[in-house]
């Protein structure tokens, strides 16, 4: 006989709706049961029956779990080791069930209650054995009584019994649908995908002007306004400046050149790093066949990934919400990624997958995660985005937990050397300028391994590092500390690199004190020329090549030598990055009817006043984004959310499973002082950790961050507006990703109803915006 938890057949709604002709029967506790619920009706095709037991008393003494064992077929022994521990449905509901043939023998069993604590004896139901034919109880269902501390105290339950008839096929169904963790298609009739052609007239109160044409009458302070600041100040503050050093002296320079301040090395043969596999460039699908593989897990020949955009794909039409992983025959560290792309007869990786597939892919070819430590060295010519790409990958590594910080050599050059150095102190003949730029960026290198040596795992390296002698030097301090991969940023767009620039002599502290804007241009422009006369691309060791990925769209993404977990997931971010600049705009459903009780979960519809905001929300996208035809809505599968995005017309809608809200299991329903009532010990470590507790068979706020992740790949890849309208611990996860905000601080960051957080991303960062649409 099978078992499985209630949860798993009753939660997909399979089982219990599936019944055949032959009717149903069931009994309560106490003296309402009629004692002859046994099924009956024609055997047909093979039917089975779908049995339920369930328990329900809302005053659990202690550790106490409620068990069923018996004779054959249930256990095949009395021996309470062997009990069957009934699943937890609700807070005070615990339920068994089963499958079984309709002409099962006689089962016989009793309840007993099982306390965790394997040395505590376990207390068995008073009265008769309870015997079960044709599915039902015979007799009278009888509330199961237990005494406890001996006779001095009764604890009452009361039993359920249901049973369903099922067919071999819905039953394998219902089964498949468990194991595969389905969910329907549609919810309240609405398909997962879907657009309001037709206009509508109704409005909040019959009127149309109903919301203030005015978009910034709502506007309200936020709570923690985004730092202003240039950003490579917000890096790591220079440890190393604030203690003394060993000066710098041409001593310390090897032959050719560089050596690292900790150590002496041998000599560095240019060659040394070289790549002596084959190597090979896909420029787009056509030549993908040229692509050669020289090893299974090491190979050093080199992919071009071409960025995952379509052009002219329809915007939001379609959404892959799962994680799917391509189905390798071999392991490869170079690999390549396009369009309409696959390898054999492989499928291609969905483009939503995002990192959460590409880590699952490393796992598997790999091995466990790396305890290593990695290294991320920007290199690249002056005004072409290392500053940015570092914030940005620095920002998203952080979310996902992983320690990780931001070290900005021109951060440490300004406070040892002075911000306002000229074209002149970066001239490739001046020597001494050389050396001092040399031993900054072997300062910041001390101090990211020094971090890293305290726990830190992953330092982000900025600066230009353009010649072939600074990073040898920076690999020869790595070696025996961490593992280098170069993350190189290409542009050959004149007008993109004309906006850094303007945007560098705007924002950099080495202009600050320069009034002139064109003399600081044209000293900005000399010192480019500087670095482009010396500028060596890197062929070395393991890298990432971005060029022109700043548009989003026709760049490419070269890696070589690039394995493991972290590194996988580094690359399908980068892969999907752009600095196309676009609105995101972040708000809870209408208040439901649990949002008015005060319960956490469940499903239920809008109260007034909900239905009251998703009818201003309406109004609001439709100003907000009325010149934004390719705009598209997204929202969980739970209804309230689905029924707030009900009024939004003539934009996309798409559901997210990955949207929906924190799982609270066995709490679903309950409020939190129903919690603190029933289940004092977990409401006291949600209290403790809200961040790692997880519900009973429920999750996490930081389960909720990782199923999180493919949504914030896909956000990062769209280039129109997106409209998220999901739930409070769900938006708390994603505005910390734009926010930059400490995983510590999630569960307890402000997401109010009726309020629209319009976070704007773009070349200069992350910008935040927010309007309150009702009190």
């Amino acid at each position: 006989m099978g078992t499985s938890g209630s949860k798993g057949l009753d939660g997909v709604g399979g089982l219990g709706a599936a019944a055949l002709a032959g009717g149903s029967g069931g009994g309560m506790g106490g003296d309402e049961g009629d004692g002859d619920g046994a099924v009956t009706g024609s055997w047909h095709g093979g039917a089975q029956l779908y049995v339920s037991l369930k328990m329900e008393n809302a005053r659990i003494i202690g550790d106490l779990v409620p068990h069923v064992y018996g004779s054959e077929p249930i256990i095949g022994s009395w021996e309470p080791a062997r009990a069957l521990a009934m699943e937890r449905e609700l807070a005070s509901m615990w339920e068994l069930s089963f499958v079984v043939p309709p002409d099962h023998e006689t089962l016989d069993f009793k309840f007993l209650l099982k306390p965790k604590d394997a040395e505590t004896p376990c207390i068995i139901e008073e009265g008769p054995t309870r015997l079960l034919t044709g599915g039902m109880l015979e007799g009278d269902v009888r509330l199961a009584n237990f005494r406890l501390n001996g006779d001095d105290e009764l604890l009452e339950f009361r039993v359920f019994n249901k049973a369903d008839i099922v067919s071999p096929l819905d039953l394998a169904a219902s089964w498949r649908v468990y194991k595969e963790n389905f969910q329907p298609s549609k919810v309240r009739g609405i398909p997962d995908i879907s657009i309001n052609e037709a206009p509508t007239h109704a409005t909040e109160d019959g009127s149309g002007s109903s919301l203030e044409l005015d978009l910034e009458h709502y506007v309200v302070p936020t709570p923690t306004a985004p730092p202003t600041e240039y950003a490579a100040n917000l890096a790591a503050t220079p440890a190393s400046l604030d203690q003394p050093e060993t000066p710098w002296t041409n001593d310390m320079l090897l032959s050719d050149g560089i050596q690292s301040p900790r150590s002496a090395a041998a000599d560095f043969k240019d060659d040394s790093y070289h790549n002596k596999d084959t190597e090979a460039s896909i420029a787009d699908s056509s030549n993908s066949k040229k692509l050669q593989v020289s090893g299974m897990v090491e190979s050093k020949s080199v992919g071009t990934l071409i960025q995952l955009q379509k052009k002219d794909r329809p915007q939001g039409l379609y959404v892959d919400r799962g994680v799917v992983s391509p189905k390798l025959g071999k392991s490869f560290s170079a690999c390549s990624l396009a369009s309409g792309l696959n390898f054999g007869s492989t499928k291609a990786m969905p483009e939503a997958a995002g990192a959460v597939a590409a880590a699952a892919v490393a796992d598997r070819l790999h091995g466990s995660k790396e305890d290593r430590k990695l290294a991320i060295v920007l290199v690249g010519l002056p005004a072409r985005g290392k500053t940015f790409t570092a914030v940005k990958l620095t920002r998203y590594l952080r979310w996902l937990g992983h320690e990780t910080k931001h070290f900005n050599v021109g951060k440490y050059r300004r406070l040892k050397h002075g911000a306002n150095q000229s074209a002149d102190f970066f001239r490739p003949d001046n020597q001494e300028g050389i050396e001092a730029r040399n031993e900054v960026a072997a300062l910041a290198m001390e101090d990211m391994i020094d971090w890293m040596h305290g726990g830190g795992q992953v330092g982000i390296f900025d600066a230009t590092n353009s010649t072939r002698k600074r990073r040898y030097m920076l690999m020869k301090m790595a070696e025996g500390n961490c593992k280098i991969i170069f993350l190189e940023t290409i542009c050959n767009d004149r007008n993109i690199i004309e906006r850094n620039v303007r945007l560098k002599i705007q924002q950099s502290p080495d202009y600050a004190d320069q009034p002139d804007y064109e003399a600081g241009l044209q000293d900005f422009l000399e010192r480019l020329t500087n670095y482009e006369k010396v500028y060596e691309p890197v062929q070395e060791g393991s890298y990432i090549k971005m060029i022109d990925m700043v548009k989003g769209e026709g760049g490419q993404l070269q890696v070589n030598n690039i394995s493991g977990y972290l590194p996988g997931r580094i690359v399908f971010f980068l892969v999907n990055s752009h600095l196309a600049p676009r609105p995101i705009l972040l708000t809870r459903h209408g208040e439901s009817l649990h949002n008015v009780r005060g319960r956490v979960g469940g499903d239920t519809v809008l109260s007034e006043d909900g239905e009251l905001y998703s009818k201003k929300l309406a109004n609001f996208i439709e100003k907000r984004l009325k010149n934004e035809k390719t705009a598209t809505i997204w929202t969980s599968t739970l209804q309230r959310t689905i029924l707030t995005a009900t009024p939004i017309v003539g934009f996309p809608k798409i559901q997210w499973r990955a949207l929906d809200e924190i799982n609270s299991g066995v709490c679903d329903g309950m409020t939190y002082e129903e919690i603190k009532k029933i289940m004092p010990e977990e409401y006291e470590s949600r209290k403790k950790d809200k961040l790692r507790y997880r519900y009973p068979r429920g999750e996490s706020y930081l389960d909720v961050i990782q199923r999180l992740e493919p949504v914030i790949i896909e956000l990062e890849r769209q280039r129109a507006p997106v409209v998220v309208i999901s739930h409070q611990a769900v938006l708390r996860a994603l505005y910390s990703y734009f926010a930059d905000r400490p995983l510590r601080e999630v569960p307890d960051m402000e997401m109010p109803l009726h309020t629209i957080i319009e976070i704007q991303m773009g070349v200069t960062g992350v910008e935040e915006k927010r309007y309150k649409l009702m009190d």
